[in-house]
């Protein structure tokens, strides 16, 4: 099999987090989405990757290089605007071939992997293998509606009146006939070609749609709320690992301490990531954050919240809660009151809150 992960699209939904940077490459618990499915796909035995880039290919081909690090082969693959999903597999198709392939949202993560998924594929040998999980806002998601039987009757895009709660979880897996359907479809009323409409189509030409619900969690990290709610959860299955510098502080619970990092007369109440070379100094650092490499946090709370590479927090009395903050971005205040902070700043902001 071969891996199909999409990697394009504009993420306007994280800007202004977005306008300087790839979405997939946000970091969660100090690792780029994107990196979770690609160790995902490289679990369940596949080595062999197309990567679709748009406009941020750049960015994308510098993070992920030759593969090397995985131990993959990667081919990239340009989509000249975000045509939808369907356009992505269309255009992938002499990559692909007629290799049986997952495709994989570059900006979801799935706790329990695409292994199980793609053995059961291989297993059972259907045309499509789609997975869906139960969502409280379905008429965000493409949807799926199911007989009495469970089998896949009807997919819909983002329906206004969904008839299902059952969300297509963004991995996919196809055989060669998918590219029958990618041909024979036409643009939706968002101007993209649909795979919602790909895969109904093979449905009304008699093919073999399976369907798998997820029993872990799932996450679609397309909203700043959604990046932080999948922080959360990957924080909460890591390991205490100090290897840098503690002086006079106090460690509490599950705390990732990396080599380089110095936290100086600080409390740290885990789950908490503090990533390489980063300074905590008079600080108060609460669960559920991630804080990157060569960051520097003094004087100042934070807790659920991710702050990207080289920023810059300082005597803040307000805690900073649920927020997150880009790249080399400078909080600072000049005095002090007791109050909360929330931010989305992108990359090189600087912020002076006034007190």
């Amino acid at each position: 099999m071969k891996a199909l992960i999409l990697s394009g699209g504009k993420g306007t939904r994280l800007r202004p987090i977005t306008y300087t940077g790839a979405k997939q490459l946000i970091p969660v618990a100090n690792k780029p989405i994107l990196f979770y499915g690609i160790e995902a796909i490289k679990e369940a035995g596949i080595n062999d990757f197309g990567v679709i880039v748009g406009d941020t290919k750049e960015e994308i081909k510098e993070a992920i290089g030759d593969g090397s690090k995985w131990k993959i082969k990667v081919t990239y693959i340009e989509q000249e605007a975000p045509l939808g999903l369907a356009h992505a597999v269309k255009i992938a198709e002499d990559y692909l071939e007629d290799t049986p392939f997952v495709m994989y949202l570059g900006d979801n993560i799935l706790k329990e992997g695409v292994k199980g998924f793609v053995q059961k594929f291989k297993d059972k040998n259907p045309n499509a293998l789609i997975l869906l999980t139960s969502v409280s806002n379905p008429e965000s998601f493409g949807v799926a509606e199911l007989d009495e039987l469970s089998r896949v009757k009807k997919l819909v895009e983002k329906p206004k009146n969904p008839k299902s709660n059952l969300a297509l979880v963004g991995v996919y897996l196809f055989d060669k006939n998918i590219f029958k359907a990618v041909k024979a479809i036409k643009p939706s009323w968002r101007n993209e070609l649909e795979i919602t409409d790909a895969i109904q189509w093979l449905l009304n030409k008699g093919y073999t749609v399976e369907s798998h619900k997820v029993s872990g969690w799932w996450k679609d990290t397309g909203k700043p709320e959604d990046v932080l709610s999948a922080n959360r959860l990957i924080l909460e299955s890591i390991e205490k690992d100090i290897k840098g510098e503690l002086i006079d502080s106090t460690i509490e619970g599950k705390v990732i301490i990396e080599e380089g990092a110095k936290v100086i007369k600080s409390t740290i109440r885990g789950p908490v990531i503090i990533g390489e070379n980063t300074k905590i100094i008079n600080s108060y650092i609460g669960p559920f954050t991630s804080v990157n490499s060569e960051v520097i946090i003094e004087r100042s709370e934070i807790e659920n919240s991710i702050v990207m590479k080289k920023s810059i927090i300082k005597n803040l009395e307000r805690r900073i809660d649920e927020s997150l903050i880009g790249r080399e971005v400078k909080i600072f205040a000049s005095s002090r009151k007791p109050m909360v902070n929330r931010f989305i700043l992108g990359e090189r902001s600087k912020v002076e809150v006034l007190q």
